[in-house]
């Protein structure tokens, strides 16, 4: 069964970090671009950062650069696992967050998954 289940959500306070994960089964993450995706309440999704499985490179769709240098995004492959690590997070960054694959980062930024998960809420409030 194919399955891509992010968890790690929560409820944290302005300037609190969060930590993120999404496991993937019954496909692996070594043939697929991985990345994470985010939608808040009235908003469209928009993509946050992907990793690709070609050669590991990062890409950012982090058009006004609002998550740089706070985001991270990291793969295990021997865990088939992908993560998103958040720092000194803001009240802007509540949404529910996605995790999502596919054949690589530039069609993932299109939204176009293979696969994708559920989704986790962040919420960032005092």
């Amino acid at each position: 069964q194919v399955q891509f289940v992010e968890s790690g959500g929560g409820l944290v306070q302005p300037g609190g970090s969060l930590r993120l994960s999404c496991a993937a089964s019954g496909f692996s993450l070594d043939y697929y671009a991985s990345g994470w995706f985010r939608q808040a309440p009235g908003k469209e999704r928009e993509g946050i950062l992907c990793i690709s499985n070609s050669d590991g490179r990062t890409y950012s769709a982090d058009s006004t650069d609002s998550m740089k240098g706070r985001f991270t995004i990291s793969r295990d492959n021997a865990n088939n696992t992908l993560s998103l690590q958040m720092n000194n997070l803001k009240p802007e960054d509540t949404a529910v967050y996605y995790c999502a694959a596919g054949p690589a980062c530039a069609v993932l930024f299109l939204h176009e998954y293979d696969y994708w998960g559920q989704g986790t809420q962040v919420t960032v409030s005092s």
